[in-house]
């Protein structure tokens, strides 16, 4: 082995952490007979040479000695050595950023060494059989002699992890070889029936919804739960699996990281990804796995509920119901997979919201999360519980606002209420009178308590803003994002807060002209004051504030006509979301809709991360919004949510059902 490794001139080339030198150590370390430094080694291949999926020079250098590695039996554990090769010569897109002709390259060299995965598919070492399956179809050019060599293996494997990879390969030929896909397909629709055993029968099950749909079984639904039960039932055969290192790697984090049954919920992803919009389906299987009596089942079901929940528009009821009893189980793991879901949907838990009371009221640990390292932090559940809405969480908060330790973010979940919270209002405030106006510390404090107080609508709270506008330093860390988050509350208030206004006034000269023009404009209503400063911020070389100045002038309306020209400019700006902010706000300021029209058109169906702002923008113009009420007709006849739940902001759901509400109160008054 790696022969010529050291005429290589590795020092010339780069990985994502610079020179590319000690590479060689690392292949060298990848045949260790030292466990741990083998996995040190991967965890460094991945973190540097192959970083997130980049190819490097030397990722393309080092793929003829990786391929020696994975032929030599005396290697061991050489299946990460085989997934390594796998990624690394994936085809598709390259990821943003990326090089085409690397990728191309690098898939090529692959396949140029892809003869030595026949060989592996009869390995001594299960997990290279695993492995070894996957890449040969991948990448060897041969679809025939694949095809034959799968079936082979099917009828002399008996590892079940070994029969699961290679079903997931048979499915991989079929959508990669369409011309020799029958012959995959009959062999998947055998296994998915008995004999084979329920692991089996699943991963076939998964891979025929998603390159031969048309075989899957009419009664699926019952078919699966069943086999879900069984499988759980039945302890499968596999070899054992060699002893891990305890390795501080990120290899090691996400073993440890790992559900518990990953085989059960891998097969549940790939039958739910290839029934995809198949919603009905997937909710009637996750609502027949969570009656199993298998808490991992249960667990499973949870997880995978997560991303049918963030990526379809149903009637999600029973379901979140479901995953809201699953909140009373004495396992740990389950419970916390289901807080982590319902924190996620917002107003959409509230069918599980008398369980997550029944949990906070029973469980009162659980209302503060206390880590190792870093500030305590609200607790799922009781999170989970104000999102919803329900004023059932106002005690709850006002016990936590008496606790010895209070989270700072408290402030952001009491929010969620709104007026609802009206109660916790003097704790609030006294809280905020309270925050030092010289410490590092003030923008943690204050923002939480400013955004409650805010969503509280709580005038009284006027002057403990105040204290914080005129008591702050001027070399505050931050200092201007706290001053923007209070305007913003000042602004919020209205004409409430009109003792504000001279205040505000001095800061049309700050950094914070912007923040304090809008809130300004909201409380005194008077144009001739804020106009010229948002005018002077539309020709600002920094971007954010022309965008900012934009938006503040579209709230002004017919006052603004004098702003028409520069943004009329703004509509024709080379940056996406200068033209979006420009022509929303021509358009409410009562500029020619044939111009902008066409611009916010293009932006919807361009980005669907604007369609809240767009639509937003159409519900304040009422009549006058009419050219673009088709589009909010045709998103609410749309299955898949707008944004992409693959993103995990953790907010698809919440943004999501607030631009059907917006759609919904935009056509209910046509």
């Amino acid at each position: 082995m790696f022969s010529g490794i050291d005429e290589v001139d590795w020092a010339s080339m780069r990985h994502a952490y610079g020179s590319a030198e000690d590479v060689p150590g690392l292949l060298r370390g990848l045949a260790s007979t030292d466990p741990a430094e083998r996995e040190i080694a991967l965890d460094a291949m991945y973190g540097g040479v192959h970083h997130q999926g980049d190819v490097y020079d030397s990722t393309l250098a080092s793929i003829p000695f990786l391929l020696e590695l994975v032929a030599n039996e005396a290697v061991r554990e050489r299946c990460g050595i085989v997934e390594l090769l796998v990624s690394i010569g994936q085809e598709g897109e390259p990821p943003e950023g990326g090089t085409d002709g690397a990728y191309a390259m690098a898939c090529a060299a692959v396949r140029a060494g892809a003869e030595v995965f026949v060989g592996l598919t009869a390995d001594r070492d299960a997990g290279v059989r695993r492995t070894a399956a996957v890449a040969l179809v991948r990448f060897h050019d041969e679809p025939a002699r694949v095809l034959s060599l799968l079936r082979e293996r099917i009828t002399v494997e008996r590892d079940d992890r070994v029969l699961l990879a290679l079903a997931e390969s048979l499915g991989v030929f079929a959508r990669r070889h369409p011309g020799h896909a029958a012959d995959a397909v009959d062999l998947l629709a055998a296994q998915s029936a008995p004999p084979f055993g329920p692991g089996l029968r699943l991963a076939a099950l998964g891979q025929l919804a998603g390159c031969a749909p048309d075989r899957l079984p009419a009664d699926l639904v019952p078919t699966v739960v069943r086999l879900l039960r069984d499988r759980s039932e039945r302890p499968p055969c596999r070899s054992q699996e060699p002893d891990r290192p305890d390795t501080d790697t990120l290899i090691g984090k996400l073993r440890k990281l790992r559900p518990t049954d990953e085989e059960g919920a891998q097969l549940l992803r790939t039958l739910h990804e290839g029934l995809d919009g198949r919603v009905a389906d997937r909710i009637a299987l996750l609502t027949g796995q969570l009656s199993s009596p298998s808490a991992v089942d249960r667990c499973n079901a949870v997880r995978m509920s997560s991303e049918l929940l963030r990526g379809w528009r149903a009637d999600y009821r029973e379901l979140v119901a479901l995953i809201g009893t699953q909140l009373a189980t004495p396992d740990d793991r389950l419970r916390e997979a289901a807080e982590s879901v319902l924190g996620d949907l917002f107003a959409l838990a509230a069918p599980a919201a008398d369980h997550l009371l029944a949990l906070v009221t029973s469980r009162p640990e659980l209302r503060v999360r206390q880590w190792q390292h870093g500030a305590p932090t609200v607790g799922e559940a009781v999170k989970s519980l104000a999102r919803t809405g329900d004023p059932r969480a106002v005690p709850v908060l006002a016990e936590m606002l008496d606790a010895p330790v209070v989270p700072v973010e408290v402030g952001n979940v009491i929010a969620h209420l709104g007026p609802i919270a009206a109660p916790l209002a003097p704790e609030l405030r006294r809280r905020l009178g309270a925050v030092p106006l010289d410490s590092r510390g003030t923008y943690d404090l204050a923002a939480p308590l400013l955004h409650a107080l805010t969503a509280l609508g709580d005038t009284q709270c006027v002057p403990e803003v105040l204290r914080l506008l005129l008591g702050m330093s001027d070399e505050l860390p931050v200092r201007d994002v706290v001053v923007r988050i209070a305007a913003e509350a000042l602004g919020a208030f209205g004409p409430a807060a009109r003792e504000a206004i001279p205040t505000l006034r001095g800061l049309l000269d700050t950094e914070s002209a912007i923040a304090a023009a809008e809130a300004l404009w909201r409380v005194e209503g008077d144009a001739s004051a804020v106009l010229p400063v948002l005018l002077r911020a539309l020709t600002d070389a920094r971007t954010f504030r022309p965008r900012a100045a934009a938006k503040t002038l579209g709230l002004l309306g017919p006052a603004a006509q004098a702003a028409l020209p520069g943004l009329y400019r703004m509509t024709g700006s080379e940056d996406f979301w200068e033209r979006l902010d420009g022509a929303c706000a021509v358009w409410r300021i009562g500029g020619d809709p044939d111009v902008v029209v066409p611009l916010l058109r293009a932006a919807w169906a361009q980005n669907p991360d604007t369609r809240r702002t767009i639509a937003a923008c159409v519900a304040d113009l009422g009549p006058a919004g009419a050219p673009l009420h088709g589009l909010l007709r045709t998103e609410l006849t749309e299955r898949r949510r707008h944004l992409d739940p693959a993103a995990r902001y953790g907010s698809e759901v919440l943004h999501d059902e607030q631009l059907l509400r917006i759609c919904r109160g935009v056509l209910r008054g046509t």
